[in-house]
């Protein structure tokens, strides 16, 4: 499976394809491949295996700030879009399929309706959207998984006992989503302070990806939201990010990394494996009321979120002139572009999997989950990237170097500038802070020129850094044609010492 899905994201980047996409075609391709031996998928393990390392990692890319600046809107959609979307579909379900029950369609409803960003981001990062429609994206994945498993969880819960009380429901929302908060704040400060007491990098990893199920299952053991625990954890780790070694901190990224591509390939992978065998389930729904069915809960989610982003922007601005002022509506162009950004993704497939086994229509709900995916990752997916070009919502290009990242790099170098004179009176290091307060101050000013936004200085600091990027790769061809020369080890030690220079420019480039 590992071995297709590397054939598949090297096939979707010659097409331009975003990888989902490849992945749920060919997760489908799988499926029907005779002879092929059915694998089957323990529902309890979807949610527990596959969610907490992924909405950790969301965690950890969550702009913080930014993500309260932008807290209106993104609580617009968490919650409101979710509740909005999750209602549309169980209505369209319940007219069509009158035979499930309403806990059923909800549950269906719920399983669909919270978008995934991390698809619709990675089509976007390529275009330079305005940095207000990411974290708005982000923001909003971070928080409408848990809001959406709330009322998945009390709809299956509610089916299976067959009655459903609304008041001690919203309590227990409330409660669950409390006790999770709490509960991964726990676990992430406890986490924090073994941390403290490793001094070995792969340990700090192991125990950060730890932690993610810790959180969960900690959580659910009380009865409280194990999506929101391991939100919380996450965010307690994003915040404490700075006590870590710098060398857990750059291996950690390529070891997150791994673990995203290989648990959301998989869950892909495992969902197209067992279509074949829920379509067989099937039998008795004639395929034109399949085709209908698919259709009508794709075109609801499609249709529902433009029905929800444009009046809950527009009609409250209309009412309240002091709310127009204070925040003005985004842009129509911003919005159609976030509109059409509700690609589903692999919360909704690891949640369909959970379903109980005996649940009422399973089958039905799962391969209307799967054709919803597979709609808005195809359709929405591969238009994504040519709509925002049409619209416009691109920032414009910038010269090699990043202002802002200038204005950061100015602020760290006159931390490091002042470093270096408070060092002069000291009688053993004065005279050598004394030589490096001139490289300090040389770093100081270039930000500074660069920051101001002088674009030959620009051209001329990535100009520098080109330069910079050939000798570096100048310096590897030359180990590398001297290895029968030198001591082996040391050449490896001088080789990584090139790849972090090597990381570091191109990260100035904006390449990473």
């Amino acid at each position: 499976m590992l071995a297709l899905c590397l054939a598949l994201a090297l096939l979707a980047k010659r097409l331009h394809l975003p990888f989902a996409v490849a992945l749920v075609l060919g997760g489908m391709t799988v499926a029907f491949v005779p002879g092929l031996r059915r694998i089957e998928f323990e529902p309890e393990l979807a949610l527990a295996l596959f969610l907490p390392p992924l909405l950790q990692l969301s965690a950890y890319r969550t702009d913080w700030p930014a993500f309260r600046t932008n807290l209106r809107p993104i609580l617009l959609l968490a919650l409101g879009a979710v509740l909005f979307t999750a209602i549309a579909v169980a209505l369209i379900a319940k007219l069509l399929i009158p035979d499930l029950p309403w806990g059923a369609v909800i549950a269906l409803g719920a399983i669909v309706a919270p978008p995934d960003a991390v698809a619709a981001t990675a089509v976007l990062r390529s275009l330079r959207p305005p940095k207000w429609i990411t974290t708005v994206l982000e923001g909003e994945s971070l928080l409408n998984d848990a809001a959406a498993l709330v009322l998945y969880r009390f709809a299956v819960g509610a089916t299976l006992a067959g009655s459903f009380d609304l008041g001690q429901s919203a309590l227990t929302f409330v409660l669950s989503a409390l006790g999770g908060g709490m509960t991964g704040y726990v676990v992430g400060r406890l986490a924090m302070l073994i941390f403290a007491r490793l001094d070995e990098t792969v340990h700090d990893i192991a125990l950060s990806v730890l932690a993610s199920y810790a959180a969960y299952f900690a959580a659910e053991a009380v009865h409280a939201s194990g999506v929101l625990g391991v939100v919380a954890c996450g965010f307690v780790l994003r915040g404490q990010h700075h006590v870590f070694t710098a060398q857990t901190r750059l291996a950690s990224e390529s070891v997150w990394a791994f673990l995203e591509f290989v648990l959301t390939s998989l869950v892909f992978m495992l969902i197209g494996m067992q279509l074949r065998g829920i379509v067989g389930r099937l039998g008795h729904y004639h395929p034109w009321h399949l085709t209908i069915l698919a259709a009508s809960v794709s075109l609801t989610l499609i249709l529902g979120r433009f029905l929800w982003i444009m009046p809950v922007t527009w009609i409250p601005r209309l009412l309240s002139p002091a709310l127009k002022a204070r925040d003005p509506a985004p842009p129509a162009n911003h919005l159609i572009a976030i509109s059409w950004a509700g690609m589903r993704g692999v919360v909704s497939l690891a949640a369909a999997l959970a379903l109980p086994v005996r649940f009422p229509g399973r089958d039905i709900i799962i391969f209307l989950a799967f054709c919803a995916i597979l709609a808005t990752l195809v359709l929405q997916g591969t238009t994504l990237g040519p709509l925002t070009r049409l619209l416009g919502v691109t920032e414009p290009d910038t010269d090699g170097v990043d202002q802002s990242r200038m204005a950061m790099r100015r602020h760290v170098s006159e931390a490091a500038l002042a470093s270096m004179q408070d060092h002069l009176d000291d009688p053993e290091r004065g005279e050598i802070a004394k030589d490096l307060i001139a490289e300090y101050q040389d770093r100081t000013d270039q930000a500074a020129q660069l920051e101001d936004g002088s674009p030959t200085e620009a051209e001329r600091r990535t100009r520098e850094l080109q330069l910079r990027l050939s000798a570096v790769e100048a310096s590897r061809a030359r180990i590398a044609g001297s290895q029968n020369d030198f001591d082996e080890d040391a050449a490896l030690g001088l080789t990584t010492e090139l790849d972090l220079e090597e990381e570091q420019i191109r990260r100035e480039l904006g390449e990473r």
